[in-house]
């Protein structure tokens, strides 16, 4: 009996500037892998800067320039006040003045940078991208190959899923003839691996003249890349003790890390061990913040993604990955 063919997901965690960390794992898986590296996956997913990483790996973008984008573009999209005390202040600013930390400008310039007029219907394989609509209260599920999502230019897809809340504003985005305001997709999705993998399971139900699906939960090999396991501990009497205003800082980084983890578990429980690769490391606080774009911090995160996935767990699993996706080809 021939061997049933393997549905092949490339799912990307949301984490702002930490976005480097997987640009770097990116950058290492294609180079392991004959070009261009979208080929290699029949569905790409992406949230906030992983939903900028998805494009660009689905527009085939070279890794080095994504690099670049967070390496060399990251203090244009979160410009960092120069003075301790002024960057003290301007971390609590939305909570006191009112108002996002950033304007959203210097993110702006950065995807049209990359993107330019790219539409998402533009996009090689298919890609799904989460973002949160305000007016509404619902998740808005973004995918090149729904007709009301193709024509939306890639830049504002992906600056709708990167809007993250005391961060950026929300992004107002026509959708089917109605102006929709839009956030980080981390409120719904910081992991979106679950949501591929019911993508998955839908474009491939089997049809009233099929015995079963082109391929079921035990067909689907997913390479899920974090960005770093934020280790945030906060104290009883801390919990207890802090207002609104204090809560306002670690509340969204506790928000996206807690639902990353727990799709991470239910990613396990449904794909078989050999198909499921995870990518993550935990991440020191010193460096866990989402929009710290110094050179020192950059430097940090370079060496940490690189040491990770040259050494120990992080090659085995890519060195693992690579053979499956060559296997599957």
């Amino acid at each position: 009996m021939a061997q049933r063919a393997t549905y092949r997901i490339l799912s990307l965690d949301g984490g702002g500037i930490r976005g480097l960390i997987t640009a770097i794992w990116l950058d290492r898986l294609g180079q392991a892998l004959d070009p261009p590296l979208w080929r290699h996956f029949d569905l790409v997913a992406g949230t906030s800067t992983g939903a900028i990483l998805a494009c660009a790996v689905a527009g085939g973008v070279d890794t080095r320039r994504i690099i670049r984008l967070y390496s060399g573009d990251g203090w244009k999209v979160f410009p960092s006040p120069r003075s301790g005390l002024a960057r003290r202040v301007a971390r609590f600013r939305p909570t006191w003045i009112g108002g996002p930390r950033y304007r959203g400008r210097g993110l702006e310039d950065a995807l049209e940078a990359v993107f330019d007029g790219a539409r998402f219907e533009d996009l090689k394989p298919r890609v799904l991208v989460p973002a949160y609509d305000t007016f509404t209260g619902r998740p808005v599920i973004f995918k090149n190959d729904r007709a009301r999502h193709r024509r939306i230019l890639v830049r504002d897809v992906c600056r709708a899923s990167a809007a993250a809340p005391t961060y950026f504003p929300p992004h107002q985005l026509r959708i089917g003839g109605a102006k929709v305001p839009l956030i980080d997709g981390g409120v719904v999705a910081n992991n979106p691996t679950a949501c591929a993998i019911a993508e998955a399971v839908r474009v491939n139900r089997a049809g009233p003249d099929q015995e079963r699906p082109a391929y079921g939960l035990a067909d689907l090999l997913v390479a899920s890349f974090g960005t770093g396991d934020v280790v945030r501990r906060i104290t009883g009497d801390e919990a207890r003790r802090w207002s609104a205003v204090r809560w306002a800082e670690p509340v969204i980084d506790v928000l996206f890390s807690g639902s990353s983890d727990a799709v991470d578990y239910i990613a396990r429980q449904l794909i078989p061990r050999e198909n499921y690769f995870r990518f993550q490391f935990p991440l020191d606080r010193e460096y866990e913040a989402m929009d710290n774009a110094r050179p020192k911090n950059l430097d940090v995160l370079t060496h940490l993604a690189i040491d990770y996935i040259d050494c120990g767990e992080g090659r085995r699993k890519l060195e693992g990955l690579v053979e499956r996706l060559n296997a599957t080809e």
